[in-house]
């Protein structure tokens, strides 16, 4: 190939591979920051078919009563957990960061402790200043409506009342996924 050849062939050429190369790259390669679906990135399902959220009543570590039909038309967080439960101890604070952040906006998030003796949960939420609502379920009646089958078990209940996505395992809900999950649930 000629010098003219080559001149010619790599001005029209190489910007075209460059842009073709770029595009490949960031289709085959999306960034890893806000570009990701957030469900995606956080690993939740969503049920298939879209089920109503069961109702339910009970009792707060300060002897009040809690039913799920209170937060009618707001978007719950329902975690189940236990204070044994490390992993559930370390989801807490995102929990509680998650609360302070959209509880005035619309999400309730609400910890259904699953611990046999309810005496030992206001002591756990005082130690780790946990400020969101919590119910009692020491003979798992309320897990066993969800299907719970380990701990934590998070619900995502839509306004509608609907179970919009599930999660099994801590997860880092006030991370820059977590708050555009329930920025867009709260919409």
């Amino acid at each position: 190939m000629a010098a003219s050849e080559r001149a010619l062939y790599t001005a029209r050429v190489t910007p075209r591979g460059v842009i073709a190369a770029l595009l490949l790259g960031v289709l085959l390669f999306p960034s890893r920051t806000g570009a990701q679906d957030p469900v995606a990135a956080l690993a939740l399902i969503k049920p298939n078919p879209v089920q109503v959220a069961k109702e339910f009543r009970v009792v707060t570590p300060d002897n009040q009563q809690l039913n799920l039909s209170e937060f009618k038309g707001k978007v719950v967080f329902l975690n189940f957990w236990a204070t044994w439960c490390k992993p559930c101890e370390e989801e807490m604070p995102s929990m509680e960061r998650l609360h302070q952040r959209f509880k005035d906006s619309g999400l309730v998030v609400l910890g259904i402790s699953e611990d046999a003796d309810g005496a030992v949960v206001a002591p756990y939420l005082k130690k780790h200043r946990l400020s969101f609502p919590v119910g009692l379920d020491p003979k798992m009646a309320v897990a066993g409506l969800y299907g719970v089958w380990a701990l934590p078990s998070t619900f995502i209940i839509d306004k509608r009342g609907n179970r919009a996505l599930f999660a099994n395992g801590p997860r880092e809900w006030d991370g820059p996924h977590g708050q555009a999950l329930f920025q867009s649930l709260l919409r």
